[in-house]
């Protein structure tokens, strides 16, 4: 399942004048029952929303007062994310006649009267911000946001936002869908949340939001991908400085080339990139070429052997990332060890979404000893990359997965050519020429085009968070 919540506006998404009606509330308890975990994000005060809406029960959390106070339903409890306003505050407003509404940290009021609200907060000096909803004004702290309610929803519920869907409607709602992986304007949006959504729902409110529901029950939204992808992992250059990089989802590499020839190099600049966007990764590092990478958590030692629960429990927190070290582990054990890891990985993929990406640095020590007999054997899947110095030992149909395969250093073409070779279709064409220190051939095998030489995105560059438009050249065929 890479879709593991959704988290949906109250006003003008799901209710319409403040009513949700029966069957949303309905298709909302359906998409519960998958599993799937529900949030909603609003702008109103908590008892406003108590007082009208009894389905609120169904949500895991509800972040109230546009970010500033996260509620949860099965117990009642309450616990505020911004500071109250200053009593100050709130009776000047009133005393110029501006009718307010003060929650724990939000004053709200209607326009016209924004000018007289910014007027009182530079004559006391405050640091407040002023947030529009349609008609709505909304006085908040500095820097609360539905995104930085939902974050914190989002931490005590161990989910990423790398797997959410949101939807809303307003002017309120960007810095939400932001926020997302998958983001949702009903019809009835403004033009401003539409033009930036992932999704523009057909129907208006509660209706729209009910045909993404139906899309991820039945197919966990593979059929209607966002409209561009907001998100992807460079990878570098191609010709004429054409971006070539990986999509988020769905993707199977294989990287292969002599010893030094700078697979790891490739490696460490995706998974950083990809730990810098939020998602999470797993290394399973056979040789210890990833044992001072910074932003994972390393299990494993030289005179100690990794534990699979060690790793499963790591991987809990979805802000943590690991890389497990098999330098300790015999070389006899690791085939057992690396497929049973990876099973189990794939199964929690299933239920969390989660870790987005598997690395398995020199994947041929997942396979069993030459000429021995062992069921043990390491299996295709998704969102993961294979790097090799041996790379025609991989499995064939684990090679004829891959969406790309990335061969580096000397004799890159030869090395392509003898790979499809193993899963026996025709060679790709030839390359423009040999990549040089700091290139790599990519060979998308489906496109039918020759390997594309691409000039490598420089790993000191691991932290941008590009957005690279994804080619043809890694997607799916």
């Amino acid at each position: 399942m890479r879709y593991t919540a959704i988290a949906v506006d109250f006003d003008g998404t799901i209710a319409h004048d403040g009513v949700v009606a029966p069957h949303v509330v309905d298709g909302l308890a359906r998409l519960r029952e998958t599993g799937r975990k529900l949030l909603l994000v609003t702008g109103r005060e908590l008892d406003q929303l108590l007082a009208i809406f009894p389905g609120v029960a169904l949500f895991d959390r509800v972040v109230a007062e546009n970010g500033a106070l996260l509620y949860r339903p099965q117990d009642g409890e309450r616990q505020a994310l911004g500071d109250p306003p200053p009593p100050e505050f709130v009776e000047r407003l009133v005393a110029r006649g501006v009718p307010v509404s003060v929650g724990l940290s939000i004053v709200a009021t209607v326009v016209p009267h924004e000018t007289t609200v910014i007027d009182v907060i530079k004559e006391l000096g405050l640091e407040r911000q002023v947030i529009f909803n349609k008609g709505a004004v909304m006085v908040l702290p500095a820097g609360v946001t539905k995104a930085s309610g939902l974050a914190v929803a989002l931490e005590e519920l161990a989910l990423s936002p790398r797997n959410l869907v949101a939807a809303g409607d307003g002017e309120n709602d960007h810095a939400l869908l932001d926020s997302a992986e998958y983001s949702v304007a009903v019809a009835n949006a403004i033009e401003t949340l539409k033009m930036k959504a992932d999704r523009v729902t057909r129907e208006t409110h509660g209706d729209g939001v009910l045909e993404v529901i139906a899309d991820l029950i039945e197919c966990d939204l593979a059929r209607t991908p966002p409209r561009a992808e907001r998100r992807a992992l460079l990878l570098g250059r191609g010709a004429h400085g054409t971006a070539v990089a990986l999509p988020t989802a769905g993707v199977s590499m294989v990287i292969a080339g002599a010893p030094a020839s700078g697979k790891s190099a490739i490696v460490m600049g995706l998974v950083a990139r990809a730990c810098a966007m939020g998602y999470q990764f797993c290394v399973i590092d056979t040789l210890g070429h990833y044992l001072d990478f910074v932003p994972a958590v390393v299990i494993g030692a030289g005179d100690r052997a990794p534990e699979t629960l060690e790793v499963l429990t790591a991987l809990e927190k979805p802000a943590i990332s690991t890389v497990v070290s098999l330098v300790a582990l015999a070389a006899a054990k690791r085939p057992r060890f690396i497929t049973d890891l990876v099973r189990r990985l794939g199964a929690l993929q299933e239920t969390t979404g989660r870790p987005h990406w598997i690395v398995i640095d020199e994947a041929q020590h997942a396979l069993p000893a030459r000429g021995l007999k062992d069921e043990v054997a390491i299996a295709p899947a998704e969102n993961t990359i294979y790097v090799s110095s041996e790379a025609s030992r991989l499995p064939p149909d684990l090679l004829a997965a891959a969406n790309a395969i990335v061969a580096c250093g000397a004799g890159a073409g030869e090395a392509l050519a003898a790979l499809a070779r193993v899963i026996e279709v025709p060679a790709p064409p030839e390359a423009l020429r040999e990549p040089r220190p700091g290139e790599a051939l990519v060979w998308s095998r489906r496109s039918g085009e020759a390997p594309a030489l691409v000039e490598l995105a420089p790993a000191e560059k691991a932290k941008e968070r590009e957005r690279a438009d994804v080619g043809r050249l890694l997607r799916r065929a």
